[in-house]
């Protein structure tokens, strides 16, 4: 992740090499590969600037390999479709020749029509739940290293779990987590930023609930988790900068495999995004496929 909102809006605006040609930098933070949402959202904006006039209704994309945090990514858009009402994008993302990501992504002039949507989780204000500061202070021994060392780091995206038991290891087990997140300074007022940060964001904890139907976490050594496709759809217009209540399940996994699923709530209610994923749940135990 970003360190700071400053360095990951950075990182969100992207080098134009051509029309159709983009090269986004990743912020070097020691880690062994790219982090997922950050490709996903630099790939959102490479298409985004190649549609002026309509905003992105959804995106779907696949992880084909890891990325190299060293080097920049290149993003080739291609201009599949512009129809009067929908426009559709294909975009590629590539480091040392390779293909390492691809998403495409469907465009909307703005419609009016039929209007429903699933009512938000009965779950506590965020504004009650323990801070990154609270978690550090309060409970210095309660969580595994990993989850200590991410909450005292720097992060341009702030979390709080509604359930910090599981975590601790005194939860049971449960295909079902609620986690309040957002930037942690304000955004500008554009837009194209806040569905950006809210790609980036997406992919962050998703996966943690395939693992919470089993009792563990993304924070617990046994694992290779990795994100294989992601899915994104935009409802209505939100501000990233402003608390949204994640709500996530799991309704499978199998094969190695684990699907889940998001909800993406403003504070006052309204369903704003729906996210799906499918990612690799591997116990390190087993030898990987050769």
């Amino acid at each position: 992740m970003a360190h700071s909102v400053e360095q990951l809006l950075g990182v969100l605006d992207l080098e134009r090499v051509t029309d159709d040609h983009f090269r986004g930098l990743v912020p070097q933070l020691g880690r062994k590969r790219v982090f997922g949402g950050l490709v996903v959202a630099q790939a959102l904006v490479a298409t985004a600037r190649t549609v002026p006039d309509r905003a992105p209704h959804s995106l779907h994309a696949y992880f084909i390999l890891a990325g190299d945090p060293k080097v920049p990514i290149d993003y080739e858009v291609e201009r599949v479709r512009d129809g009067r009402s929908f426009t559709t994008r294909r975009c590629v993302a590539i480091q040392a020749g390779r293909p390492i990501f691809a998403l495409f992504a469907s465009f909307q002039v703005e419609e009016a029509g039929l209007d429903h949507q699933a009512a938000m989780p009965d779950v506590p204000d965020p504004d009650g739940l323990p801070s990154k500061a609270d978690i550090a202070t309060l409970f210095p021994n309660r969580f595994p290293p990993a989850m200590k060392a991410w909450f005292d780091g720097e992060n341009a995206i702030e979390v709080r779990a509604v359930d910090l038991a599981r975590y601790d290891g005194t939860g049971t087990p449960n295909p079902v987590q609620y986690v309040w997140i957002r930037a942690t300074a304000r955004l500008p007022d554009d837009p194209a930023i806040h569905r950006a940060v809210l790609a980036y964001l997406s992919d962050l904890s998703l996966l943690d609930v395939t693992l919470a139907a089993h009792g563990r976490t993304l924070f617990q050594p046994g694992f290779s988790v990795a994100s294989l496709d992601h899915a994104l759809w935009f409802h209505r217009p939100f501000r990233a900068d402003e608390w949204l209540l994640y709500a996530q399940d799991s309704p499978n996994t199998a094969g190695a495999r684990g699907l889940a699923r998001g909800l993406l709530f403003s504070r006052d209610g309204v369903l704003v995004a729906s996210v799906a994923q499918e990612g690799l749940i591997r116990p390190m135990s087993r030898p990987a496929p050769t």
